[in-house]
């Protein structure tokens, strides 16, 4: 149930693209290496690292289905320079599973890991803002596989690399670590509107010291 192309205008031009953005009509396909395979008997999401409780925390797929679900409307801004404004993304909110396994207080950070070991670092603050949610809908549809089925982590206010596909685990850390693009050249903060698209970019205390 996809938005029209005069909803999408009308969406722009009430607020506004990034700099270096363009508005995208329908959803581009990327990612780095290939598509999993979905298996739900065993797939389960975990939380581990510097809990609260110093434990590990995990649901199976059945279990992760029944945490209580929110809806939150947020843009999707792609590094290549593509926005879809005013998406309609149905979820679990990070939120939810800050209260259900809480951090320790020392933490600072998390990495969001996803399948085939891909990873995305982010500051405590941006994975616990109200509009972050581990995505399953985008417009009242089920994500395709294509584009995170089953669960894809949406960070709306920064570019979309920091959220990763097919999330498997989130990490939480006390000390920054630059996850898999970060390592790679991209900006460690990745704020659309600030234009932090690369590694060089960075100003200090934006990233973890080499």
């Amino acid at each position: 149930m996809g938005r029209s192309e005069n909803e999408q205008a009308a969406a722009s031009e009430a607020r506004g693209l990034p700099p270096g953005q363009r508005l995208q009509r329908g959803w581009p396909v990327l990612h780095y290496g290939p598509i999993p395979r979905f298996k739900p008997a065993t797939w389960e999401l975990q939380v581990f690292g510097a809990t609260a409780d110093g434990e590990k925390h995990s649901w199976t797929f059945e279990e992760f289905t029944t945490l209580p679900r929110t809806e939150v409307t947020g843009d999707f801004h792609c590094v290549t320079r593509f926005s879809m404004l005013g998406n309609r993304w149905g979820g679990v909110s990070t939120a939810t599973l800050l209260e259900l396994v809480p951090p320790a207080p020392e933490v600072t950070h998390v990495m969001v890991w996803a399948e085939y070991g891909f990873s995305s670092n982010l500051r405590l603050a941006d994975f616990a803002d109200p509009s972050t949610l581990l995505a399953t809908h985008r417009d009242g549809d089920p994500l395709t596989v294509e584009h995170g089925f089953p669960v894809r982590l949406v960070v709306p206010h920064l570019y979309a690399w920091k959220g990763p596909k097919w999330v498997r685990a989130v990490e939480y850390m006390t000390a920054d670590r630059r996850g898999f693009w970060e390592e790679r050249g991209y900006h460690n903060l990745g704020d659309p509107w600030r234009e932090q698209r690369y590694t060089y970019q960075e100003s200090p205390g934006d990233g973890p010291e080499p």
